[in-house]
């Protein structure tokens, strides 16, 4: 699947299409009703628009690539394990945040070859801010009618701020921070953390905990398209599309 100027396009408007949607619902005013998954994680109307506004719209580009989404992610692995490529996606990333109306939701698009990332959507609709990243084009931002602007992670800083959850943060993590140079912190919902690292407002993402496919996947294209790395605590690759969706620990950073 050649990634192009227009399948950059057509994904970013599926994200944003997605993210306006959710927006009607989060601006409402009306009560935000929450049921509960099998996994104990909260699930909204909100992400079952997203999902619908997502998949269908990824369809009508391609039909014969496969989606892996949060709220569609029950595919065995012994079908998942033949795909080449595939979108992985998080219809709303942050729900947490949505549910108690911090502003800081995604919705994130990734489209995985192999076992790699190589193209990362994000949209922030709160926000109007669409991130974009892939290795042939780089990593962009567009905020609302403005014009969009390349993306540089700061590999020249000598002093280092690490961005965390705003909802999952750690003592460990903490703790293993102390072997880089970093001098303050600050905090972010969803996906926004990698954005942040890919225009240079941070400079490391430490996560302990777990997480899940989706959560990482556009994030890391994005992230990675920019000049930062994404790896394995112990420094291996930091792979998609396996047995279990559920990720380990990583370290995003400059290089």
């Amino acid at each position: 699947m050649n990634i192009t100027e227009t399948l950059i396009k057509q994904v970013s408007d599926i994200a944003v299409k997605a993210g306006e949607a959710i927006l009607d619902i989060y601006h409402s005013g009306e009560k935000i009703k929450v049921s509960v998954k099998s996994d104990h994680t909260p699930l909204t109307i909100a992400d079952k628009q997203a999902h619908d506004i997502i998949v269908h719209g990824l369809a009508d580009i391609d039909n014969t690539v496969p989606i892996v989404s949060e709220e569609g992610a029950d595919i065995p692995y012994e079908e998942r394990r033949h795909y080449e490529y595939f979108w992985c996606v998080d219809p709303l990333d942050g729900t947490k945040e949505f549910i108690f109306r911090r502003d800081e939701f995604t919705v994130n698009i990734a489209l995985i070859h192999i076992n790699r990332p190589v193209l990362g959507i994000i949209y922030a609709p709160v926000y109007k801010t669409l991130y974009t990243g892939c290795a042939a084009f780089g990593s962009w931002s567009k905020r609302g009618g403005e014009a969009a602007t390349k993306l540089s992670a700061d590999k020249a800083a000598t002093e280092w701020t690490a961005i965390g959850s705003r909802s999952h943060a750690s003592a460990g993590e903490d703790e293993a921070l102390r072997a880089y140079p970093v001098v303050s912190h600050i905090a972010a919902g969803s996906s926004l953390k990698f954005c942040s690292i890919a225009e240079g407002a941070a400079h490391i993402y430490y996560r302990h905990g777990p997480t899940m496919e989706w959560d990482t996947a556009a994030g890391q294209a994005i992230a990675e398209s920019s000049g930062a790395v994404m790896t394995t605590i112990d420094g291996k690759p930091f792979l998609y599309n396996k047995p279990s969706l559920l990720n380990g620990g990583f370290i995003c950073k400059v290089r």
